[in-house]
């Protein structure tokens, strides 16, 4: 029973949150940290293949790919806790990093390690009944992540051109910056996520750095409990991909079910409950309480508001002993207590599932994937800062010296623009006007995700 996906690990951010996306799966699917199955549970194991590959007596490899411009992180991975799970030649890494800089991770420094990152690649796809596809994950701040990110994003859609592709985007926030470029690398990485992704997973630092502290009482967040966060979002994200009989069971059925149009595949995920280890003893986790809280803009990994545009699509995965008529009944009352903030062109965009398998240490969760026209707050956020730096042509020789075209800025600029235009297009369209072109999009879409 093939459909596979094979997780890349780009950058310092990449390999963090993938270290802790791994430990989470492990203990959901019944495995050490070595990938020994420790149960025969066949709710668990069944569809334990699509993330992991089975090797000799019982282990469980990851299907992964670990990559870095400088050796630090993959170190701390190769010595960590998960030192034992990975195949020792799925890790890529340069010596000198990308300093923060998009057009090192793309045009240099990145460049020259494609080669060995595709080879890896191809090892890992042959070991595979039936890929379904890819899922990177990155941050959009730095320059591994973004450049080399971006690079090999164009270079898996030339190799593989049919199969899926999801990321997992951390754009950086003015808020909680690190460096004085981060609006550059997120521009210039957008520009390609718009033109190569299929699905992607829009997350920001602003908002994580909110629900840890309101939500989760961290005093002062490290990256540890970020990662952590984003984790736990991941594994409720990817939940039906990895246990069998629910909805959208594959990257290919998520995005026909959540992308009218194939440049408006940018998500944003929430998760419920977020409570302090404190209090989750007192929380009580019934259906109406969970759905009530995910669609809060607190519960969202993006720091926007989705009152200030209309959703496209919803999908509510929830986990744990649930009735399904109540979950059905909870969101279908959401959706028309608030119709108002759903477009009215597409009927049915409310999409639920059930797992009664219950994630780590809650009886019960909900997870949100949205794909709402208020995401392009964050791209308007990242334009202007760009706008900011471009205006004054600031920084823009660190750029130019690795061989990058001035050119590529005010393309990139120009794409970001036509994608928030397009957004808000589409959330204060109606009906009529819509129809005509929703049926030659349509017509456009099934051409464009049929097998």
């Amino acid at each position: 029973m093939g459909r596979e996906i094979i997780n890349v690990s780009v950058g310092q951010a990449g390999n963090q949150i993938g270290t802790a996306f791994w430990a989470n799966i492990l203990q959901e699917h019944g495995l050490d940290n070595s990938g020994k199955a420790q149960t025969d549970d066949p709710r668990i194991l069944d569809k334990v293949d699509v993330y992991f590959s089975e090797a000799s007596n019982n282990k469980y490899v990851p299907r992964s790919i670990q990559i870095d411009l400088e050796p630090g992180v993959i170190d701390l991975v190769r010595s960590g806790p998960l030192a034992n799970l990975f195949r020792p030649d799925t890790f890529v890494h340069g010596e000198s990093g990308a300093g923060n800089n998009w057009a090192k991770g793309y045009y240099t420094e990145g460049a020259e390690l494609m080669d060995s990152i595709l080879d890896v690649m191809r090892q890992q796809t042959e070991n595979t009944d039936c890929l379904q596809g890819f899922q990177v994950l990155h941050s959009l701040g730095g320059g591994t992540g973004s450049g080399l990110g971006a690079l090999l994003l164009g270079k898996i859609r030339e190799e593989y051109p049919d199969r899926m592709l999801a990321t997992f985007s951390i754009f950086p926030s003015p808020k909680v910056s690190e460096t004085v470029v981060e609006p550059y690398n997120a521009v210039l990485s957008t520009h390609n996520l718009v033109e190569n992704s299929d699905i992607t997973c829009c997350i920001d630092n602003e908002a994580l750095y909110n629900i840890c502290a309101s939500d989760l009482k961290i005093a002062s967040p490290q990256y540890k409990d970020l990662n952590g966060l984003i984790a736990k979002v991941m594994t409720g994200f990817t939940t039906t991909l990895r246990f069998p009989g629910v909805l959208n069971s594959d990257l290919r059925k998520l995005a026909v079910n959540m992308v009218p149009f194939p440049r408006l595949h940018f998500f944003t995920a929430g998760y419920a409950p977020l409570v302090a280890s404190a209090s989750k003893s007192y929380t009580a986790s019934n259906v109406h309480e969970l759905t009530a809280a995910i669609f809060q803009k607190r519960s969202l990994l993006a720091a926007i508001d989705p009152s200030f545009g209309k959703y496209l699509t919803v999908s509510v995965a929830y986990r744990g002993k649930l009735s399904m008529r109540d979950i059905e009944n909870a969101v279908w009352d959401f959706h028309n207590k608030n119709s108002q903030h759903f477009v009215p062109w597409i009927p049915n965009s409310s999409l639920t599932t059930l797992c009664t398998v219950p994630p780590l240490g809650q009886t019960a969760a909900a997870t949100l994937v949205a794909n709402t026209t208020a995401i392009s707050e964050v791209f308007k956020r990242s334009h202007s800062q760009f706008a900011l730096l471009f205006r004054r042509k600031a920084y823009t020789h660190w750029y130019t010296g690795e061989g990058m075209d001035e050119q590529e800025f005010t393309e990139a600029e120009a794409n970001l623009s036509d994608l928030c235009i397009e957004y808000d297009q589409y959330a204060n369209a109606d009906l009529d006007e819509e129809e005509y072109e929703l049926e030659v999009e349509e017509t456009v879409q099934q051409e464009y995700y049929e097998e």
